[in-house]
């Protein structure tokens, strides 16, 4: 399996709506529930007004188009950096799987995940 590195800086993010987002921008991630409005972006784009946001995540996708019959993706990674410590936030899109570490963290997920056979690009 090949994890394709994102090289910009990532901040996620909580706010009240998106009228100041960029939402021409070439990445961003919306979740919207009954109780909160979150955004993953370039650190860049992040909105004027947030009610709380986390910067300092970078991140990596699963190479390719997931197919829906696969199963324990994204557990698998998620096991093999929790027991090396490294705390994620994932986020999946129709076609595959994000995953965001903290960017002090970020070339030893990478390492981990070589050492454990997952080709890193």
């Amino acid at each position: 399996m090949v994890l394709k590195r994102l090289e910009h800086k990532l901040t996620v993010c909580k706010t009240a709506d998106l009228s100041g987002a960029d939402l021409s921008a070439d990445f961003y991630f919306i979740g919207k529930t009954d109780e909160e409005l979150s955004l993953v972006c370039r650190t860049e784009d992040v909105p004027a007004e947030t009610i709380e946001r986390d910067d300092g995540w970078r991140g990596f996708r699963i190479r390719g188009i997931l197919d829906f019959s696969l199963i324990g993706i994204l557990a698998k990674l998620s096991g093999i950096l929790a027991e090396h410590k490294i705390g994620i936030f994932a986020v999946s899109t129709y076609n595959t799987d994000y995953i965001l570490v903290k960017e002090e963290n970020f070339d030893r997920a990478m390492e981990v995940l070589a050492d454990e056979g997952y080709t890193v690009e």
